[in-house]
């Protein structure tokens, strides 16, 4: 399960947005935090055709920090492992494109400081050390992300190659993480200029007065206002493909169920994620496609029909792919 923290300046929707994505109000404190389930028609699909006696979507975490960018606020974001950065486009004077290079700015500036602190710790350490070993590779690395940060670069976009990220995620950089933009709508505008490609347009407002409603009753209320896919949904898969996540899919008779694995994820790594000693005693994975499968009627037809496929270790899970995995302890 991932983590997703929000942030923004005062009065941009904030928290009346976490209403609306997690269904909950607002109780206050360091944090709240709400876990929500992941929409997926297809589980339905295949639990009915499989006669599942439980379905278990994937979830995901949403934390709303009080007090904006404080030190407890900083801390509790860097533990996210996505950003959504809502920014306000609805009101006289609304500025999104403006409050979004401020929130930048701020988290630019908590990386910076927190830079430079790591920076000077590693500097010491490396003192009478030979040049070449891990700590002056360390050195090496903060002192570029201090010139990039000093620069106003954030590190995302600093050139980092992936072992070099590995070193910077020690410090949970908040502009090395994913982001997700959200600009807080009024009822039926547009998505406003100079946000960037992706960004997410909800009404946050309408949206948290149906939190409380069967989810049913709230689409159809929705609809009346022209919202046709709740933001929930439509903020979900824009953090999945910020995180580059995709799902897979088990079923049978006990359940039917929806696992998050990052793009790019072998057989075994995917088994790894349902449980470790399925990994460990990976053999292989029978693997048919979710379209495929829903198409043939039920996994022994799609056998019957040689749309199932034998994967080995090197097989890389694709989006929707259903999985039954072979293994030994």
């Amino acid at each position: 399960m991932k983590d997703v923290g929000l942030v923004g300046v005062p009065f941009a929707g904030k928290s009346t947005l976490f209403t609306a994505l997690t269904r909950t109000g607002v109780s206050g404190g360091r944090s709240n935090q709400a876990v929500v389930q992941v929409p997926d028609a297809r589980l339905g699909v295949l639990a009915q055709m499989e006669r599942s006696r439980k379905v278990v979507p994937s979830q995901v975490r949403f934390v709303d920090v009080p007090g904006g960018a404080t030190a407890q606020g900083l801390a509790a974001l860097r533990e996210t492992d996505a950003l959504c950065v809502v920014v306000r486009a609805f009101g006289p004077g609304a500025n999104p494109a403006a409050e979004l290079e401020e929130v930048s700015a701020e988290l630019l500036l908590a990386d910076l400081s927190n830079v430079e602190t790591a920076l000077e710790n590693a500097r010491r350490r490396t003192k009478g050390r030979a040049a070449g070993t891990a700590a002056t590779q360390e050195v090496s690395v903060l002192e570029r992300a201090h010139q990039a940060l000093a620069s106003e670069t954030i590190l995302r976009d600093a050139g980092f190659d992936e072992e070099e990220r590995k070193l910077l995620r020690g410090l949970a950089p908040l502009t090395l993480k994913p982001w997700v933009v959200v600009a807080n709508l009024e009822e039926g505008a547009s998505l406003p200029e100079g946000l960037p490609e992706g960004t997410v347009g909800v009404s946050a407002e309408i949206e948290a007065e149906t939190a409380a409603m069967d989810p049913d009753e709230a689409r159809l209320l929705l609809a009346e206002f022209g919202i046709d896919e709740p933001g929930l949904d439509r903020v979900i898969a824009a953090s999945y493909r910020a995180l580059d996540l995709i799902a897979f899919l088990t079923t049978g008779e006990d359940e039917t169920r929806a696992w998050e694995v990052r793009r790019g994820a072998t057989a075994p790594e995917a088994a790894g994620a349902i449980h470790t000693d399925l990994q460990r005693g990976f053999i292989r994975a029978e693997v048919v496609s979710y379209d495929d499968l829903v198409a043939a009627g039920g996994w022994d037809t799609a056998k019957h029909k040689g749309l199932l496929r034998v994967e080995g270790k090197d097989y890389v899970v694709r989006e929707g792919d259903v999985l039954h995995v072979r293994f030994a302890v």
